[in-house]
């Protein structure tokens, strides 16, 4: 079977929206950024986290476990890929994908055709490879985090193809985020140790079994000692993280308008 993306969904789909349930303080601020638009385009869809209500959407899937995975009552869904969109030009008011460019092969093709068919903004929800350096996650699981900062593309080249007047915003991961992605948990190290959610993280599918079972012996051996509480324990009170997941947003070009990335705090 002919596998979209770079991680085999149709094997490792099932259960993943269990897991990976949308955030509603993430959701605010790609509803902010997609402004006024009645219709919006949403790429690498997956189950249907973060499409807005009150606007209609339509979804793109390549994945038949994630599209089987949508609830009922979201949006109609089309079996395609980033890189062939089959919507005519400037046919949305606006186009989103979040957690899903790095999983494209060809990154710039796929923002290519989203900015094709998007009248207004582009609106690309991302991770920043050289942000997980810092993530405690590093000291326990070193493969996952290199394999990790290979596949997801610099942030700037994303916002150097999204559209005239790209911005870049960090999104602050809440204590309590209830999208189960790698640094959701920054807080709660327990979680890491369910299989069922390292299973809808698609991170542990490109380590080895042995290098997972080493970062399950190593940090629940650390959290029985006291080891992790000691260097990391005031994560556990910290209300939100500033670590890798940024907003990336780009507007229709005019052509008259000059290409600069304005990093937003």
């Amino acid at each position: 079977m002919r596998v979209a993306g770079d991680f085999n969904y149709e094997a490792l789909g099932p259960g993943y929206g269990a897991q990976r349930r949308p955030d509603p303080r993430i959701a605010a601020f790609i509803h902010e950024a997609l402004g006024g638009a009645r219709s919006v385009l949403n790429v690498g869809a997956g189950t249907g986290s973060y499409e807005p209500d009150a606007r209609y959407v339509l979804a793109v899937e390549p994945s038949a476990a994630m599209r089987a995975g949508r609830p009922r009552g979201t949006a109609p869904v089309i079996n395609a890929v980033a890189e062939a969109l089959p919507l005519d030009h400037d046919s949305v008011d606006a186009a989103m994908a979040v957690a899903t460019v790095h999983q494209w092969p060809d990154l710039l093709g796929g923002l290519s055709e989203m900015r094709r068919v998007s009248r207004g903004p582009v609106v690309i929800v991302a991770f920043d490879g050289d942000a997980l350096d810092h993530y405690w996650l590093n000291d326990y699981a070193p493969d996952l985090i290199a394999a990790e900062k290979r596949r997801y593309p610099p942030i700037d080249r994303i916002a150097a193809h999204v559209g005239a007047e790209p911005r870049i915003v960090p999104i602050p991961i809440p204590l309590d985020c209830s999208d189960g992605i790698i640094e959701a948990f920054y807080g709660r190290p327990e979680r890491l140790l369910d299989p069922a959610v390292r299973r809808a993280q698609s991170s542990w599918g490109f380590i080895d079994s042995a290098a997972e079972s080493r970062f399950v012996a190593a940090l629940s051996a650390d959290l029985a000692s006291g080891r992790w509480d000691e260097r990391h324990g005031a994560l556990r009170t910290q209300k939100a993280y500033e670590g890798s997941l940024r907003l990336i947003v780009g507007e229709k070009p005019d052509h008259t308008t000059a290409q600069t990335v304005f990093h937003s705090r």
